[in-house]
């Protein structure tokens, strides 16, 4: 018996022009056909979780290549790549408004929270308690996983503006939340992983604190 996917097949879409001159003029269109400025509240939102589907391509790219010394990196690749996924999903809900929202269309659910939570807590488990702030780059691979923790945050700000103003998913601000989460746990285990000291934050190793 042939398994029903909750959500449309993408593999219908062609895009076989990548240039149309349509936004030449500072507009761009919604799912349902709608013309909005380019510099709007919910075009900034969604293009913001693009730009964090790309930072989270560079990490997973890092991670495949670290894995080549290091297997036990490859898992995280798996993850991250589902991550994209669900990152364009969510940028497929937030180009629609809610009144064309289709029922097979794309979204994010509870099911990809549950998830995360669950590879937050796993991940977390085999860690050792912090007793300070950490800072991005005990590894490249830690820096990378924070650049998307903060991506992360600055797309979860942004859909928490457009939904005090407009109808959005209450998955969606939700999932970008427990994501950062994410990408922060995930950015002291591969250090952990990979053998790397983490960095931790040191008020007195400002300038003004230096002994004289």
């Amino acid at each position: 018996m042939p398994h029903n996917k909750p959500f449309h097949d993408p593999q219908r879409v062609v895009l076989s022009k990548i240039y149309t001159r349509g936004g030449d003029e500072g507009q761009t269109s919604l799912v349902g056909g709608q013309r909005l400025a380019k510099d709007t509240l919910r075009i900034e939102a969604y293009g913001t979780i693009d730009e964090l589907n790309s930072f989270v391509g560079l990490a997973r790219t890092r991670v495949e290549e670290t894995a080549e010394r290091h297997a036990q990196l490859l898992a995280l690749s798996n993850t991250l790549k589902r991550i994209q996924h669900e990152l364009f999903n969510l940028g497929s809900i937030l180009a629609t408004l809610p009144t064309d929202v289709h029922p097979k269309q794309p979204q994010i659910t509870a099911a990809e929270i549950d998830r995360l939570e669950q590879e937050i807590d796993q991940a977390n488990q085999r860690l050792p308690a912090l007793r300070s702030f950490v800072l991005p780059g005990g590894s490249r691979l830690d820096a990378e996983l924070h650049l998307c923790r903060t991506v992360c945050r600055r797309a979860e700000r942004l859909v928490v503006q457009l939904a005090s103003k407009e109808s959005v998913p209450v998955e969606a601000i939700r999932y970008l939340n427990r994501l950062s989460d994410a990408f922060f746990v995930w950015s002291r285990w591969v250090n952990a992983e990979l053998g790397c000291k983490e960095t931790l934050w040191e008020p007195n190793a400002a300038a003004s604190g230096e002994k004289t």
